[in-house]
């Protein structure tokens, strides 16, 4: 297999991409139990206004698409109005078929240096609270659970938990 390649996703050629890796990953977890993405809740539209807002990065390898996140600047549906202090890392998806070992933490790395690089001293995510299993793996990459959110807005109104988790990075 070819090194990994990390690289802003392009807002016109990588949208079919970015809707099979996000679908992809939610048939993964309704197989496991995991009760957090429906496959078709993120279309093209999703991942262009998310490339417009924010960044939307993408990982291959062997010429495919193996990974991807969107990184935000800021976050209030589930932190509330923040300072200008950290970047949010949102739907981390990784093709378990062909992503390499490691992929999920190479892509939280890659954020973190981007986040970094931008001057901004924390990386902030969250997962809904009903999926531990997540949880557990960002605690194990360094971040900390500093919160829930219990009424976090979703599509078409719904209201969910969420747990909040933060990583502080360098000496910044």
């Amino acid at each position: 297999m070819n090194a990994m390649t990390l690289r802003l996703a392009n807002d016109s050629d990588d949208l079919t991409a970015l809707v099979e890796l996000y679908d992809q990953a939610a048939r993964w977890m309704l197989a496991s139990g995991i009760d957090q993405w429906r496959p078709g809740d993120k279309d093209e539209a999703h991942f262009r206004r998310r490339h417009k807002d924010g960044e939307v990065w993408m990982a291959e390898a062997d010429g495919r698409a193996v990974g991807a996140f969107e990184l935000w600047w800021e976050d209030e549906p589930a932190w509330g109005p923040q300072p200008p202090e950290a970047g949010y890392v949102h739907r981390l998806m990784v093709d378990r078929e062909r992503a390499p070992a490691g992929t999920g933490r190479a892509l939280l790395a890659h954020a973190e240096r981007r986040i970094a690089g931008a001057g901004r001293a924390w990386a902030r995510l969250d997962c809904v609270s009903s999926n531990p299993r997540l949880r557990t793996y960002y605690e194990g990459a360094g971040y900390t659970v500093v919160g829930e959110q219990p009424f976090k807005e979703g599509k078409n109104g719904s209201r969910y938990g969420v747990t909040l988790l933060e990583k502080r990075l360098g000496d910044a």
